[in-house]
């Protein structure tokens, strides 16, 4: 019992000129092709380096392109080569320059051994089994390829999308069932000389060479014809992950790649010195040989498939862009957004941040810069005060702040003077527990004294904004987490709202009467928004003017306490 190993390199040429000579160091023949595309320096430096393996040869070598079926040609020459001049050689493993050994191959060899006339190589019809990525499953056989998908990726589709519309459909030649299945295997010398010498050989492979993706569907379909037993698995590990794409092996995974008692891995790093090191050493005979079990490892790519595509709450990553919706939850924790509260009451940040465990900032999404709690320039995970990197991705900000600041609850001021681009981000976020007060914006224009002509402009724009804002916010859905009051309601009983905000909120509980905050002066309040109102901008969204009259004009008596002020 012989294996031989066909190696198909086109990339990191010393390691697969390390992994052929342990091969051959342990007597089995290895029959390298290199594509054609690779320098003809590196070319040579590989021969010269096995140059004293007698049992090491070279194929002719062929331009091999990815889908194509000159990836077919390439392993058909090796793997004749390799019967030719081995003539004692019973099976043929097909590995790649990516490949790394597993395990002694005596241990393959007595496997073999144990499984007479067994061809091993993965096998499955495309009716029954779906699991090819890329949409292309049966029409990869009944439709032709032309053009190069990574190439000429227009053409590519535009060629399949005319196909489906004219109705074409190619003739499967007769006898043959299209099956797919993994690159990589090994089969008896038997069958592949059945394969290669098959009368109809030409037929089969002029059908193929608009396959796509033929190095997954030739030997796979040919070997239901010509086998006589077949063990629909590959004895290479070789995962991939959602997108199709290989998982690639460090050194960190050298345990993990044993346990599943493999013969082969596929595909290393070729800068993975400590697995290459572990794997190439002298091999050492197996006390207690297994049969391949990559199932073993199964939970493990798993979690990585989970952490990959669904990741932490929060947290986003390379891995899921630019793909929207993918995010594990928008944000990591709950935070609290305030609207209108520091216009309410001024020193409303310092007063909060002394009475709560919260990380207190002002507004965070200023048009001047980025007010972080306590007046800083930075805050965690080296977040800047620069409002134009801030505003490059503002979701991407808030994100960031969020994940950097977990395990303490965070608190913004918002309001209509800055940027919005975050409200739907807000609005959509089941962690944001947004407090809004309606109106409370006119409360700084009314102080600033600025010209009323102007103060009528800015207050129509902020009222726009607000309204705006409060659409989005109820479109959502987020009647839990959304607290509203017009401006007149909050100022009717503002300690009970504000004491059962923060305690909503985590922010703060139980606000003795002695520890409350100074509320904004007023006086004149009601009357500013009657000339609002005259002059042709009504500020609804204040609410009851009439009870804020009576709140801050000095109107009649109510069962309330008057509001102190601030001068």
């Amino acid at each position: 019992m012989t294996v031989g190993f066909v190696m198909l390199v086109h990339e990191a040429l010393g390691r697969a000129g390390q992994v052929a000579a342990h091969w051959a160091d342990q007597g089995s023949p290895v029959v390298i092709h290199i594509d054609r595309r690779v320098p003809r320096p590196e070319a040579d430096a590989l021969r010269a380096r096995l140059a004293d393996r007698r049992n090491c040869l070279f194929s002719p070598a062929t331009a091999c392109e990815w889908g194509t079926f000159s990836i077919v040609r390439a392993t058909q020459a090796a793997v004749a080569g390799m019967l030719a001049e081995n003539p004692g050689v019973s099976h043929v493993f097909l590995a790649s320059g990516a490949c790394v050994p597993l395990r002694p191959v005596a241990d393959l060899e007595a496997f073999l051994a144990a499984r007479p006339g067994i061809d091993f190589i993965e096998s499955v019809t495309t009716d029954e089994v779906r699991w090819a990525v890329g949409g292309l499953d049966r029409e990869r056989f009944t439709l032709r390829f032309p053009f190069s998908w990574r190439r000429h990726r227009r053409l590519f589709d535009g060629h399949v999308a005319l196909q489906r519309a004219l109705g074409v459909s190619r003739r499967i030649p007769q006898g043959i069932e299209p099956h797919l299945g993994s690159q990589w295997w090994c089969l008896t010398r038997r069958t592949l000389e059945a394969i290669l010498e098959d009368p109809r050989r030409r037929e089969f492979d002029r059908y193929f060479r608009r396959v796509w993706i033929p190095d997954e569907a030739y030997f796979q379909t040919l070997v239901r014809r010509h086998a006589l037993n077949v063990q629909s698995r590959s004895l290479t590990l070789s995962k991939f992950d959602f997108q199709g794409k290989p998982h690639v092996f460090y050194d960190d995974h050298l345990e993990l790649l044993r346990q599943s008692d493999c013969f082969v891995a596929r595909k290393a790093w070729p800068h993975a010195a400590g697995l290459y090191a572990a794997l190439l050493a002298p091999p050492t005979p197996s006390r207690h040989p297994a049969t391949p079990n990559p199932g073993a490892v199964d939970r493990v790519f798993a979690r990585a498939l989970a952490r990959r595509t669904e990741g932490r709450a929060g947290l986003y990553m390379q891995s899921r862009y630019p793909n929207r919706g993918w995010e594990n939850g928008r944000s990591c924790a709950e935070y609290c957004v305030l609207h209108g509260f520091d216009a309410v009451f001024p020193g409303f940040e310092a007063w909060l941040d002394r009475r709560s465990d919260a990380a207190v900032h002002g507004r965070l999404f200023a048009m001047d810069r980025v007010h972080f709690a306590g007046g800083a320039e930075t805050h965690a995970g080296n977040l800047g005060d620069n409002p134009r990197l801030r505003d490059y991705d503002p979701r991407a900000f808030l994100t960031n702040l969020l994940w950097n600041t977990r395990g303490t609850r965070q608190c913004f001021q918002f309001g209509p003077e800055d940027n919005q681009a975050i409200t739907r981000f807000l609005a959509e976020d089941p962690n944001a527990q947004v407090a809004v007060i309606t109106g409370a914006s006119l409360i700084p224009l009314f102080q600033a004294g600025l010209d009323f002509a102007r103060t009528r402009k800015i207050a129509a724009r902020h009222q726009q904004i607000e309204t705006a804002f409060l659409a989005c916010l109820r479109r959502s859905g987020k009647g839990r987490a959304l607290r509203v009051w017009t401006l007149a309601e909050f100022l009717e009983d503002w300690m009970t709202h504000l004491d059962g905000t923060l305690a909503g909120t985590g922010l703060a509980a139980g606000m003795p009467p002695a520890d409350a905050p100074e509320i904004a002066c007023l006086d004149g309040f009601g009357a500013f928004l009657d000339r609002l109102r005259n002059e042709g901008m009504h500020p609804q969204l204040c609410g009851d003017i009439a009870a804020i009259h009576r709140l801050t004009d000095g109107g009649a008596p109510t069962p309330r306490p008057r509001l102190s002020v601030v001068r």
